[in-house]
């Protein structure tokens, strides 16, 4: 049977190609016996080789260990883009542990229930100031036993601003962690269905809840990418320079970035932050191959004014993931550049894959391209999911693979409402073409997607319900040309109450919601639209689109 789009794979490449299911630790062991001393890393002009990574992560999985965090714990990271990640993510997998991932960008509420919910009582982060005195209220909280605080500094000084740690049994430095440990003469035994990663994703009830990602899921998910791109790879046979800004911390860049790059030999240009000089040297000085963004990243690089002038001949590749990339700005690109610039599709449930573009086919502005090898996706009638939408009919897309979560942490209702059967009802609404190319057109759920980033409406509004003068308050998704979207906070205000202009409210927020999660724009209205039982309605609150405003100002950050 031949599967839909399945006539403009890859030469070569077919849909039901084997997809291989391993361990984490596995991958990273076989990595650094075949390629030894070819650097993996380069972070900050200094490389650091796969037999250097593989010894690392070796000494910290001994730590884990000898410390009691191993098999059925969980360690939390809460890192950016530093080689402390993947030493301390490869290693607490080693030991047998899960990893939870806590994002820098999001603010205490989401933080702290993503620590008590998984139950991780042992947190990894580093000294730099932007994460540290978060940290330490967590500790305060009661929802840390130990803190393991990475120097910033061990990787070379940049100045980047740093916090002292103060004097607490609870916590420890990355050295003194590590200080006189021993290897073991073996490690635990991990199964492929043991839960590698609770990588946190938004709850119906606007907490986010943790897809269980397995060492089964996150492996194929790399295999299902290795599948797609091997002829490419055999024909250039060559090892790529693979820029990573995108944080690691995140499923597209955990998966496409760091265990694809290691799985085949590839060396990771490993960025602290988005610069847009620091990437085009990248490119033009240091040729790099390779760059996986996101939309924001790509509108910074299109808007350079003197891009048609620079030097990106030594890019092979390049891809927008994240959130939808605006079609226009793919235009600017591709006219500026020469370089075709398309968005998949994927999401944390799944791993990162669901979605590509073959680099010869149909040209089709505006789709997420075509189902991955190993995976099968359909489109489903939004009032009943088992009921399977003809072409070109807008519905829900389900889909099924390797790579696929088997449900939420603690959330077996969640988990089974997702589900029909063994097929994972996305909550993205779309429809397939009779070429086999999927097409967005809206998204089931309220989330809204800033630059790249979930931001959940319910979280924004309980932060905003704290501000003194609010009455009652809605969040929605307004375009937003350099996120692709962004938050507004529809408010009706407390009786006596004066307005407030944007500047102050986010203001108030900063430190209760994370930077990507503060609003834009802020409305004043008489009253919010209602549901018929008298529940605050988004839905309606989209549709019109004219609620009676009092006050309207827009952010322009």
């Amino acid at each position: 049977m031949t599967h839909p789009g399945e006539q403009y794979y890859p030469r070569g490449v077919r849909w039901d190609d084997p997809i291989e299911r391993g361990t984490l630790p596995d991958l990273l062991a076989i990595a650094a016996a075949e390629y030894g001393d070819r650097p993996a890393i380069e972070f900050r002009d200094r490389p650091i080789s796969y037999a250097e990574l593989e010894d690392k992560v070796e000494i910290a999985a001994s730590a884990f260990l000898r410390a009691g965090y191993g098999t059925d714990k969980s360690v939390a990271l809460f890192l950016g883009n530093t080689p402390d990640h993947p030493v301390n993510f490869f290693g607490a997998l080693k030991a047998g542990a899960r990893i939870v991932h806590l994002s820098p960008l999001d603010g205490e509420i989401a933080l702290s229930h993503k620590l008590s919910d998984s139950g991780a009582r042992v947190l990894v982060t580093s000294n730099l100031s932007a994460l540290l005195p978060t940290a330490l209220k967590f500790l305060d909280k009661g929802l840390l036993d130990r803190l393991i605080v990475c120097e910033d500094d061990d990787w070379g000084k940049v100045g980047t601003p740093q916090t002292a740690l103060p004097q607490s049994p609870a916590v420890i430095t990355y050295k003194q962690f590590i200080s006189g440990v021993t290897k073991p003469p073996s490690w635990p035994a991990i199964n492929v269905e043991d839960v590698a990663l609770l990588q946190y994703t938004g709850g119906t009830t606007g907490l986010p809840k943790g897809a269980m990602l397995s060492h089964g899921n996150l492996t194929a998910a790399v295999s299902v990418y290795d599948v797609w791109g091997a002829p490419a790879r055999a024909e250039r046979n060559a090892i790529e320079r693979v820029i990573c800004v995108l944080p690691l911390f995140h499923i597209y860049a955990l998966t496409v970035v760091l265990l694809s790059s290691i799985r085949r030999g590839h060396l990771i240009s490993l960025h602290q932050r988005f610069d847009v000089e620091a990437v085009m040297r990248d490119i033009e000085v240091k040729r790099a191959t390779y760059f996986p963004g996101v939309p924001t990243m790509w509108i910074a690089i299109a808007a350079l004014p003197d891009l048609d002038k620079r030097d990106l001949s030594s890019l092979v590749s390049c891809g927008s993931g994240g959130a939808p990339l605006p079609v226009e700005v793919a235009k600017i690109f591709e006219r500026r550049v020469g370089m075709k610039l398309k968005s998949g599709w994927g999401m944390t449930e799944t791993c990162s894959p669901g979605t590509a573009h073959p680099k010869e086919g149909p040209d089709k502005p505006g789709s997420i391209g075509l189902m991955l090898p190993g995976i099968e996706m359909d489109v489903v009638s939004l009032d009943d999911p088992t009921k399977v939408m003809p072409i070109g009919e807008v519905g829900e897309i389900r889909i099924r693979g390797p790579n696929v979560t088997k449900g939420y942490w603690n959330k077996p209702q969640e988990t089974a409402e997702a589900f029909v059967g063994d097929r994972f009802l996305t909550g993205d609404i779309g429809y397939v073409d009779a070429d086999g190319y999927f097409y967005l057109v809206d998204r089931k759920k309220d989330m809204i997607i800033s630059g790249g980033f979930n931001v959940y409406p319910q979280m924004i509004e309980q932060a905003i319900y704290t501000h003194p003068s609010v009455q009652e308050v809605l969040v929605i998704g307004i375009p937003d040309d350099y996120r692709g979207e962004a938050a507004k906070a529809f408010v009706t205000l407390r009786a006596g109450a004066a307005p407030f202009t944007i500047d102050e409210l986010r203001a108030f927020l900063t430190g209760k919601l994370g930077k990507h999660e503060l609003p834009v724009a802020v409305e004043f209205a008489k009253e919010l639209p209602r549901t018929p039982v008298g529940k605050l309605s988004r839905h309606e609150l989209r549709k019109s689109q004219s609620v009676p405003a009092v006050q309207s100002k827009v952010a322009s950050g």
